[in-house]
């Protein structure tokens, strides 16, 4: 009998239990996501474009791939490679575009 509610209990988790991905990209920010801060020019570089942003308008910092933006749950994390490629790994959360973030290094 226990192992029958194992079972059961184990096939219910299943559908929910994720792995790790690993996303390489562009730290950015919400506000120019597309990595392109040539029109807002908030800072001499984009680092310092997007920390601006972060901080003056109330953007969130992303990741830009060069296709999608994801959202990242680690801001702190995050704005330490503001302007740089990193590698990021973590859980996307199905349909919200959000990196539930385990770690962020610079992109080899």
């Amino acid at each position: 009998m226990k192992s029958l509610i194992f079972s059961l209990l184990l096939i219910a988790a299943w559908p929910s239990a994720q792995s790790n991905q690993t996303f390489t990209g562009a730290i950015t920010d919400s506000m120019c996501a597309l990595a392109d801060h040539s029109r807002m020019r908030m800072g001499s570089n984009d680092a310092e474009c997007t920390i601006a942003c972060v901080d003056a308008h109330g953007a969130q910092f992303v990741l830009f791939d060069g296709n999608d933006v994801y959202f990242l749950s680690d801001q702190e994390k995050a704005e330490t490679f503001a302007g740089k490629m990193v590698t990021v790994t973590g859980t996307l959360k199905a349909g919200t575009k959000m990196i539930q973030v385990d770690s962020i290094s610079a992109a080899k």
